[in-house]
């Protein structure tokens, strides 16, 4: 079980983005729940569709309506996303990445996700593994 960041949904869906094939590695190699925290929904659709076009879109919302890709609604999530929000305003964390945050915790701690500088600094908490683990650091 891994729970997805927009940054790695972002490099599965382009093929042609360098962290492709790493990010793709892990993802395969975990074998599901592949979770798309509902937080984060709205970014990995605009940020998708924005920069790769009308087809990743409907590739991306099919995974979802196949439920290759499971979305985590985390309406009990909003204490601990407002926390995070708050305690790491300055990075800034958003309610986006505090949302994956939240999700990873309440399914077993595994992001998959490139970026490192908000993710490694909560990540220091302990209650988080961050995927992939070596080497290509996005920030």
């Amino acid at each position: 079980m891994i729970t997805l960041d927009t940054s790695a949904v972002f490099a599965l869906a382009n093929r042609k983005d360098p962290d492709h094939k790493r990010v793709r590695r892990v993802f395969e190699a975990d074998g599901g729940p592949y979770l798309v925290p509902a937080g984060a929904l709205a970014e990995m659709t605009f940020l998708i569709e924005d920069r790769l076009g009308w087809q990743a879109l409907d590739a991306f919302l099919s995974n979802l309506a196949d439920r290759a890709l499971s979305l985590e609604c985390g309406e009990d999530d909003f204490p601990r996303i407002r926390e995070l929000a708050t305690r790491y305003r300055d990075l800034p964390l958003g309610a986006a990445d505090a949302s994956v945050i939240a999700c990873a915790e309440r399914n077993g701690g595994r992001v998959l996700t490139l970026d490192r500088r908000d993710f490694d600094v909560v990540g220091r908490e302990g209650k988080l593994v961050i995927e992939p683990q070596v080497g290509g650091v996005r920030s």
